[in-house]
């Protein structure tokens, strides 16, 4: 799921992939709209606001707006700058790091939050935007631009183009191809939404402290990687002394 990437990886790792990290994308953006009322996994309606305070000469509110953009954006290139880093040091770790990193920050907010509320909400929104553009840019090196998680709208406007060629386009293989895209796309927006819908549930009893499901997640996630990826070394391995063993 996460130690394939590029040409190594098929539909069942992205369809994985993406139900996992979707699943935390919708939980952190509804708990952090309750906690703050501030979007906490895209920007676009951040910018929007940006320019509207900036038009009213409120510099000061739009250096917010503009904080939220741009800590979105630093957790894309931290997250970017740490993978092309571990390439090339231990490809091991490419992606576990990152992925742990993302745990840490929703820990870190879940176990704190409950002061930052009252003393500075802002650092809140800031924290788990730069989460997400962590995730978000992680999850699109992993997949080859394949999957995205933190936000819909591109999802919604793709899924509406692969519906509406289902009607022209009858050829078995593109139909086929069309299939296996409208599956990954309803996949990211079904998650996307159970994550949120658990989110909504559980911050009436827990606060930020529902960030923990989403941490637990990660690392159940990583966890499944890990024994799934020894499960697979242990195989060939028993597959190459079963060769050798009838080779003699």
């Amino acid at each position: 799921m996460f130690k394939h990437h590029g040409n190594k990886r098929n539909i069942r790792h992205n369809l994985k992939i993406a139900s996992l990290l979707s699943f935390v994308a919708g939980l952190v953006n509804v708990a952090g709209f309750l906690a703050v009322q501030k979007l906490t996994t895209n920007v676009t309606g951040h910018f929007a606001f940006f320019v509207d305070e900036i038009f009213k000469l409120n510099f000061r509110q739009g250096f917010i707006y503009f904080l939220y953009i741009f800590f979105f954006f630093l957790g894309s290139f931290f997250s970017s700058l740490l993978v092309e880093f571990l390439l090339r040091r231990n490809e091991k770790y490419t992606y576990v790091i990152p992925t742990a990193i993302e745990s840490i920050i929703l820990f870190g907010i879940a176990v704190f939050g409950k002061y930052l509320i009252i003393r500075n909400p802002d650092f809140i929104a800031y924290t788990l935007l730069f989460a997400m553009g962590l995730q978000n840019s992680l999850v699109t090196k992993i997949s080859n631009a394949t999957v995205r998680t933190t936000h819909l709208t591109g999802l919604f406007t793709d899924l509406g183009i692969e519906l509406s060629q289902l009607f022209f386009y009858h050829e078995d293989s593109f139909r086929k191809k069309l299939f296996v895209s409208i599956n990954l796309r309803m996949t990211i927006i079904s998650f996307f939404f159970i994550g949120g819908i658990t989110g909504g549930i559980f911050y009436s009893d827990l606060g930020l402290h529902v960030l923990l499901i989403g941490v637990m997640a990660l690392l159940l996630g990583l966890l499944y990687d890990r024994i799934r990826f020894n499960a697979v070394l242990l195989e060939r391995k028993y597959r190459r002394r079963i060769m050798q063993f009838k080779s003699k």
